[in-house]
């Protein structure tokens, strides 16, 4: 898992910084966008191994992202995150691709393990 690239996606700047930071102490690269048109370029120009991606965002929806990863990156996992979801958006996610769809209070373990999870379901 060391050295894993990792893009983290969402519109709370300081809740994606401190995720990133505390993924970072863990020895993996995490980079961030604040939004799906950043995303979207940053996996263009350099490809993350996983996609840990906020649901509801202004502009491009978190869904809406997802769909465009899937059709350009199929195999690219993605994990969403929601801090407000319900299980009829877990079930939409998952129809359009994505890994597990968990909840923002998660912790930080077991985010790491899902992503490993989703790394190694996906050659």
């Amino acid at each position: 898992m060391k050295n894993l690239k990792i893009l983290l996606v969402d519109d709370e700047e300081e809740f994606v910084t401190t995720l990133a930071e505390r993924l970072e102490l863990r020895g993996l690269q995490a980079r961030a966008a604040l939004n799906g048109e950043a995303a979207l370029k940053m996996i263009e120009a350099d490809t993350p191994q996983i996609v840990i991606l906020d649901v509801m965002m202004p502009g491009i929806g978190g869904f809406e992202v997802l769909r465009r990863i899937k059709a350009q990156h199929p195999q690219l996992p993605v994990i969403l995150l929601t801090g407000r979801g319900s299980e009829k958006e877990g079930v939409k996610g998952m129809q359009l691709g994505a890994f597990d769809y968990l909840m923002k209070q998660i912790n930080i373990e077991e985010l790491i393990k899902k992503m490993q999870e989703a790394i190694e379901s996906h050659p």
